[in-house]
């Protein structure tokens, strides 16, 4: 087996080689700590590697099988961390000048969990300021690349994290989506991510106070080790208030399993979405027909739905404001422009503003729960086009319009405030090679069809083929 083909190993894969010493953990983690040496700096996916902790744990992991102990379900993996994850002894700056020499004296939650499961960690992946932005870039470690196309965007905020697994430099990775940003940058990377149910998996320490939007989640290049990765990550804990009670089903057990019937509704629009990339469009109603060899049954879904999107930025952004106001007059000329204009576009809004959005955001949830009574699995694009160039917030036009700062972010962020399930899987690739992706959102608390129907697509149309011409 060559080197590259080592990088681009299922997680899955590698778990059974390194628990019968086919391959071992050490043998994984070396060859590819000598790819991201070989191409982080192309790309700029890791803020902050950790290559002498990762050879430790490998070994460790290796000396544990020799001696016949108990191994955990991600045993020996190399793992990549967001770094808006608090990580025990590793610098975790959030992408911010504020914290660029912080580190922390406790893991979070989640990877904590990794930890316990045997993982090996390679290092922190690269995020915008405290995770605002839909691109990767910030005032300490700058922007991160599409490994696809260096001249465009990975998307954000998990942009290093989806960079790093599309480059065969990360099996697994932790990222985050309070709006999208697991989905936008799997999408741009042409990888697979999931948004889990709101509250599935717990959150702490938290970062500030929220309108309960994020969510963590893995990032991966194949279906079945998203659902090897979340099996880990889910189930509650004290610490975070707002988790969902215990769930007695593995994801990994059950993730082959394909349901006997399905309805799925399907829509370009929402309801509200003006205008879509004609590429995108294309390559997601042509992967909508291919759920029909299931024998599953496939319609339009007609959605009278206003644009959610105003109640939205009112909560997050007045939650920015309020957790990043007290920086301000220390901190302002150090921190990311666009940022400080979230911040006080946050402090604008008024109590009764507040209200009146999460009043919008109820009334939004009971529509897409009337929405699942009809069907159980929605479809929509991930994005509105294929990645942008770098350098940009936004793009200024799609098919040849000019558009707003959010036009290409239309679908994921409803399931924000929804909490639904919903993860982003590749679909197809535009005439300039870059990846397309289709969201795949399922009904309250059901991660599990989510995971199904996203196997029997990946089986029906794989594209792990495919890999960025790098080096």
């Amino acid at each position: 087996m060559n080197k590259e083909d080592i990088c681009f190993m299922p997680a899955a894969q590698m778990l059974k080689a390194i628990k019968t010493q086919e391959l071992t953990s050490q043998e994984i983690t070396e060859t590819i700590i000598e790819r991201i040496e070989n191409i982080n700096p192309i790309i700029n996916a890791y803020c902050t590697p950790t290559f002498d902790l990762a050879r430790e744990m490998a070994k460790n992991a290796d000396n544990a099988v020799k001696k016949g102990e108990k191994l955990g379900s991600l045993h020996g993996i190399p793992t990549s961390i967001k770094d808006l994850n608090f990580t025990k002894g590793i610098r975790t700056t959030f992408g911010s000048k504020i914290y660029e020499n912080f580190i922390p004296d406790e893991d979070g939650l989640c990877v904590a969990r990794l930890k316990e499961a045997g993982i090996v960690i390679l290092g922190k992946t690269n995020t915008p300021e405290f995770g605002y932005a839909g691109v990767t870039d910030n005032k300490i470690f700058g922007p991160t690349k599409n490994p696809w196309n260096l001249k465009r965007t990975p998307g954000g905020s998990s942009g290093g994290a989806a960079a790093a697994v599309a480059s065969g430099i990360s099996p697994l990775a932790l990222g985050g989506d309070g709006g999208g940003s697991i989905r936008h940058p799997a999408t741009f990377c042409g990888v697979y991510g999931i948004k889990p149910q709101y509250g599935r998996v717990p959150d702490y320490p938290k970062t500030g106070i929220s309108f309960y939007f994020t969510q963590r989640g893995p990032i991966v290049r194949y279906v079945e080790d998203a659902a090897l990765m979340l099996d880990i990550l889910k189930g509650p804990h004290e610490l975070d208030r707002t988790c969902l009670p215990k769930q007695d089903v593995s994801y990994f057990d059950k993730i082959n399993e394909k349901p006997d019937k399905l309805k799925i509704g399907y829509t370009l629009n929402l309801g509200y979405t003006k205008i879509i990339d004609s590429e995108v469009e294309k390559s997601v109603i042509d992967s909508i027909q291919k759920f029909e060899r299931l024998g599953w049954s496939i319609e339009p879904a007609n959605l009278e739905i206003k644009n959610p999107f105003l109640a939205f930025t009112t909560l997050y952004t007045a939650s920015y404001a309020y957790n990043y106001k007290p920086y301000l007059k220390e901190w302002r000329d150090k921190m990311d422009p666009d940022f400080l204009k979230l911040i006080d576009a946050g402090m604008t809004y008024s109590g009764l503003n507040i209200m009146k959005a999460m009043d919008k955001r109820i009334k939004f949830n009971e529509k897409i729960s009337e929405l699942f009574r009809k069907y159980d699995i929605l479809i929509t694009p991930t994005v509105a086009i294929p990645a942008f160039e770098l350098g940009m917030m936004f793009p200024p036009e799609i098919n040849g319009e000019g558009v707003g700062p959010t036009s290409w972010m239309p679908f994921t962020f409803p399931f924000n405030m929804t909490g639904n399930p919903a993860a982003t899987i590749p679909c197809g690739w535009s005439k300039d090679g870059l990846p397309i992706g289709m969201q795949i959102i399922g009904p309250k608390f059901d991660e599990l069809t989510v995971l199904q129907v996203s196997k029997a697509f990946e089986e029906i149309a794989p594209w792990q083929d495919k890999k960025p011409n790098l080096i």
